[in-house]
């Protein structure tokens, strides 16, 4: 059995603090803290720590799981973009596009002037 005093003891080292959590979410914590029997913030307490303390495997399973974004670079010299994707530059020339041109209809209500050198 424990003792309500070290309990306390062991809250007055914390803060408190509201997170506005989805519903959803908010479920599965309260179902994972009473499989576990475990209070709900000591499950956010560690997870949150594991987030801050190791943002490389969380990007690296977000990645996996949601896929990468990268940063695209023009090269003037390049016949088309890259990426740096595992330390190489990758050429996004065979790439699938987002966005086709198809379809698309630019309308200008004024003629276009070129851009002064």
């Amino acid at each position: 059995m424990t003792h309500p005093g070290k309990r306390v003891n062991r809250m007055q080292d914390k803060q408190k603090v509201t997170l506005y959590l989805p519903p959803e979410l908010h479920r599965e914590l309260k179902i994972k803290a009473a499989v576990e029997a475990e209070p709900m913030s000591a499950i956010a307490e560690r997870a949150l720590a594991f987030y801050i303390h190791h943002p490389e495997v969380v990007e690296e399973f977000e990645a996996s799981v949601l896929g990468a974004t990268h940063q695209v670079f023009s090269c003037p010299e390049c016949a088309s973009s890259v990426v740096l994707r595992a330390s190489e530059l990758v050429s996004l020339k065979h790439q699938p596009s987002l966005l086709s041109d198809e379809g698309l209809q630019i309308m200008a209500p004024e003629p276009l002037v070129p851009a002064s050198v």
